[in-house]
């Protein structure tokens, strides 16, 4: 049972991350290497207390043309694990989410709106070290 009340806890922390996040990411007249909100949102250029985890923690994009595939570059385990990947666009829409359970990869691909350009904002949420966002063009 314990087990099962983490992962829903958990699950709501990242459920809450994305409702909080993706409006203050669809602000188009900032990047994210200027938003002020340190330790709440980390990122390659600021990774407040959690420096040296972004080549395990940032999700790693992938494009394929319609397709955007992310990969966080992390090991899962029942008491460390990538909760949650997210894929938001310019607007604070969200494309897609997938949720993962420890034993899963954390990887994931969305299909991207038909003729899509523009900035999106991929997320990786982990259970300790909290919510990544790599921004990105198409």
């Amino acid at each position: 049972m314990k087990n099962r009340r983490h992962f829903i806890k958990t699950g709501l922390a990242a459920t809450f991350g994305v409702a909080v996040a993706a409006p203050l990411l669809g602000q188009n007249h900032k990047s994210l290497t200027k938003l002020d909100f340190p330790g709440l949102i980390y990122t390659r250029e600021n990774q407040g207390m959690w420096k040296n985890k972004a080549e395990s923690h940032l999700p790693q994009i992938k494009i394929d043309g319609g397709k955007i595939t992310l990969t966080t570059n992390h090991g899962m385990s029942e008491t460390h694990y990538i909760v949650r990947h997210t894929l938001v666009d310019s607007n604070g829409k969200v494309i897609g989410t997938k949720t993962f359970y420890p034993t899963d990869e954390p990887v994931s691909t969305y299909t991207l709106p038909e003729g899509y350009k523009g900035t999106l904002y991929a997320t990786s949420f982990c259970n300790k070290h909290d919510f990544w966002v790599n921004e990105f063009k198409v």
